[in-house]
This record gives structure tokens, C-alpha cells and sequence, in this order.
């Protein structure tokens, strides 16, 4: 299943289609998203029941686990399995809501309500920015608060038709938290790249009427059910260790947060041992945790992007690649020597010749996309036949 790919909406219905893969309860949903990341919003894995084509990258991870979490809560609170009724009810939920933010955005819920429809809502959901420059070289472009969309959901199928006013309080509460508990805390970079995030990914509150607040901890006895308070106090328990300590100050922010979401001392600090076990098994993989100046974090997002692009167009590549063995000598060549101005010429002239065939490749032919070229055509050889490479050496 490619998730960058048209049709995959209609893949996943697929994989789920019948009794296949369900959950016993919103318990084991729960635990599976926070497995996966996305109760955390650091997607680092997908359900075990879907095998995709290539590495996912984290963008299209939070895309399946979102569509994974809004389908099992579909059949955990209706009791039914129909996926062209879950894809009706989503569309309805996400209009409800009033998420359209754009033109684009309200002439997919008002439109046709196909699978390919919502391919473009949920890509509407998962990307904080509005541009393909910006999604393209912007490492934080994935929505933090997807989870959120969960609970909202699961309360509309329960009944609920004021969706907006429970989403506006329940992002409310979610900010406000993760507030305290940066200020619970002394500031560092990461600290400050994190609640960029957070603010970045709000979608129903604007982040200029912020109310910072003691307040919030009167709504929280009030509003939500245990699984909404069991995210929260993950979001917080996040939000204190995300530099690997936990101060006296952090950790009494926590437990008294607990008590006020009606845990026991016990469930709060199994909640920050779940929190602490997988950021030391994920640290690597969590992209405001890293410390690089602009130009390191600029460049490994190019590389990301076009190692992305060259996995999902390998098959036609090839074809292209076959049919210009110039094409194919030069770039051979340059895995062992430098090429010439006027090598380099020809290579950059028939690369954008086949860039124009291939739709997904177009930001190659776009003002400035020749910086990409020197990184495509480090990573181009290795789609190339062994033959072509007489240095390879095989592993």
C-alpha cells in the first residue's frame, strides 16, 4: 500500500474488509495508537496488518494510523463493518466539524463523497502546511493534535451534533496542558521547536486568543470520558520528558494533572513509564528532538523527499531510464568519476525530459528544482542494472 498513491483509501478497505482486523475495545485501540506514535503525534509505525511497497515516511504514517483509528472506531461504536458507510459518516463528521479552511477543502465535503475524496480530506488533516514548497522542505509539516480527530469522532457517533463547541474546548484543554507543563519545566530548544508544533497544529481554537489559564483544570473534572483523560495525561507526561529528565516541579505538575483526571498515583506513573520507554526506543526518529542547524535540517529533508520520489516511481524510472542508454552511461559514470560541464548538461537536459512524464516528479522542473539534481543522481544508480556499475560491490 502506497500512501502517497491514489487508491489507497480503497486498499485499506480492502486489508479490513470482513471480521480480519478488528479490536475488542477502544482499551486496544488505544494501546495500539500509542504504539504506533500517533497518541503521541510522532508517527514511528503502522498497524502490523498492513505491509507497505517502501519505508513509509512519518507524513504518510500519520495517514494510515488516522484512517486505521477513525475506521476502528467506526466498528468499536457501531457495531458494523460496512466501509462505504464509514467513509459517508467520516465525510459528515469532518463537515460537521467546519474544518474547511480552504476552497479546495469545502468542495470535498460538499462534493462527490468517494474514496478519492477523502484521500484529499485526510491529506488536508495530516499537513500543517499549505504549499508543496513548504510541504516539501518543512520538516514540521505533520499535525500533532490527529488524535484529537479520534475522540471527536467516537463522541459523533455516540450522539453528539455540537462537534464544533466539544472540539474548540478539547483542543482547548489539550494546549492549556501542554502549556503548564512546558512551564513546569526549564526552557530548551526542543522545548520550544515542541510547542511551535503544538501551535502550529491547531485547528479549531486560533492561536492568538489562547487563554493560558488556571481555569482549565475546573473543565477537566467536567468535559470528556477516561480515554480522552488517559490522552491528555500522555500529551503532558510527553511534553515534561521529551528532554529525558523529570524534575520535582515536572513531576509534581504531573500527578497532581493525574488527580484532577481521576488516576491513581500508580496509573500516572504508568503512564510516565510508557512515555520515558518510548521516547529511549524512538529518540532517533523524532524530528524536534534533533539538534541541527538549518542548512543540516534543509538538506536531509531534500534527500527524504527525493529518496521518497525516486521508491514511488522506481517501476517507471526504470522504463524511462531504459529507453536512453546515453542517459544511463552518464549517470553510470558519475558513480566513478566527475562528469564534464557538458556531460553535466545533457544528463540535467534528459533528466527533465522524463521529470515532464512523470506527474509526481514535477517539482524537478520547477523554478529552483535543479538543486535536487545532484541528490537524484547520487541516488538514481541504484535503480540502474548491476552491469552498468562495474564498482558495485554486492552486500
Amino acid at each position: 500500500m502506497n500512501p502517497s498513491g491514489s487508491g489507497w483509501i480503497n486498499k485499506f478497505g480492502f486489508l479490513v474488509s470482513g471480521d480480519a482486523v478488528s479490536f475488542q475495545d477502544f482499551t486496544a485501540l488505544y494501546d495500539t495508537l500509542k504504539k504506533t506514535g500517533f497518541v503521541y503525534g510522532i508517527n514511528i509505525a503502522i498497524p502490523d496488518f498492513i505491509t507497505p511497497e517502501h519505508s513509509l515516511s512519518e507524513d504518510e504514517m500519520a495517514k494510515v494510523n488516522l484512517l486505521n483509528a477513525l475506521y476502528g472506531t467506526f466498528r468499536l461504536q457501531t457495531r458494523e463493518s460496512d466501509f462505504e458507510r464509514f467513509l459517508s459518516l467520516v465525510f459528515q463528521f469532518y463537515k460537521d466539524l467546519k474544518v474547511s479552511h480552504s476552497s479546495l477543502l469545502n468542495k470535498i465535503l460538499t462534493g462527490s463523497k468517494t474514496s478519492a475524496q477523502l484521500e484529499k480530506l485526510i491529506d488536508s488533516r495530516v499537513y500543517l502546511a499549505d504549499n508543496l514548497i513548504s510541504k516539501t522542505f518543512n520538516r514540521i509539516i505533520t499535525n500533532s493534535l490527529l488524535c484529537l480527530d479520534i475522540f471527536l469522532f467516537k463522541r459523533y457517533l455516540g450522539g453528539s451534533r455540537e462537534i464544533r463547541k466539544e472540539a474548540e474546548s478539547l483542543e482547548y484543554l489539550t494546549i492549556n496542558i501542554s502549556y503548564h507543563a512546558l512551564s513546569s519545566k526549564e526552557k530548551s530548544k526542543s522545548d520550544e521547536r515542541l510547542a511551535e508544533l503544538f501551535a502550529a497544529s491547531l485547528s479549531f481554537i486560533a492561536s492568538d486568543a489562547k487563554r493560558f489559564d488556571g481555569t482549565y483544570r475546573e473543565k477537566l473534572q467536567i468535559d470528556g470520558d477516561r480515554y480522552e483523560h488517559r490522552y491528555l495525561l500522555d500529551i503532558a507526561c510527553m511534553t515534561v520528558w521529551e528532554d529525558k529528565s523529570l524534575g520535582y516541579s515536572e513531576s509534581e505538575f504531573i500527578f497532581d494533572l493525574g488527580k484532577n483526571l481521576g488516576f491513581s498515583d500508580g496509573q500516572v506513573a504508568r503512564s510516565m513509564d510508557e512515555t520515558k520507554s518510548f521516547f529511549a526506543k524512538n529518540a532517533d526518529s523524532i524530528p524536534f528532538l534533533k539538534d541541527t542547524n538549518a542548512a543540516v535540517q534543509l538538506y536531509d529533508s531534500m534527500v527524504k523527499v527525493v529518496n521518497k520520489l525516486i521508491l514511488r516511481n522506481s517501476k517507471r524510472l526504470q522504463k524511462e531510464l531504459s529507453e536512453s542508454k546515453e542517459l544511463v552511461f552518464l549517470l553510470s559514470k558519475s558513480t566513478v568519476k566527475d562528469l564534464s560541464p557538458e556531460e553535466k548538461k545533457r544528463v540535467q537536459n534528459q533528466l527533465i525530459d522524463i521529470f515532464k512524464s512523470i506527474p509526481s516528479l514535477a517539482i524537478f522542473i520547477l523554478p529552483g528544482g535543479a538543486v535536487l539534481l545532484p541528490i537524484f543522481i547520487k541516488m538514481i544508480p541504484k535503480l540502474l542494472p548491476s552491469s552498468f556499475d562495474e564498482n558495485r560491490v554486492e552486500k
